[in-house]
């Protein structure tokens, strides 16, 4: 009688192998799985911060900044980007409008003595004044 080999059960890994042929595939397949796993945790520390569980006390709550921003980098892998739009209506984003900026300007002299030079060439030598 011949012996029957027993094929030892794969683990994820070995399926991963066996379900995608090409190495490329297979090693994005697997990043998408970390990056999911990276956004699960973080998710869960998160909400873990903010929610009470009932019979457990928490001694004390965690900055949760670092875990936050872990989250967004890695929602940001898979292309969604957060955002928060402004109380006034205004765009959001870094950007400021040359209406904005001469308002924000008129705004900071009525309230502090300063003074706003335009350079419009270069290059620029400053120079003391004497008297």
């Amino acid at each position: 009688m011949a012996e029957e080999k027993k094929e030892k059960p794969k683990g994820p890994l070995g399926k991963l192998k066996e379900a995608v042929d090409d190495k490329e595939e297979q090693l994005l397949l697997l990043s998408t799985f970390v990056r999911l796993g990276i956004l699960v945790w973080s998710a869960g520390i998160l909400t873990l911060n903010y929610v009470e569980i009932p019979g457990y006390k928490q001694e004390q709550k965690i900055d949760p900044t670092f875990i936050a921003s872990v989250f967004t980098g890695t929602l940001a892998t898979f292309g969604v980007q957060t955002s928060s739009k402004k109380k006034d209506g205004g765009s959001s984003g870094g950007s400021i409008s040359k209406k904005d900026m001469e308002i924000l300007i008129a705004k900071a002299s009525e309230t502090a003595p300063a003074q706003t030079i335009r350079i419009e060439q270069a290059p620029v030598k400053i120079t003391p004044e004497t008297k």
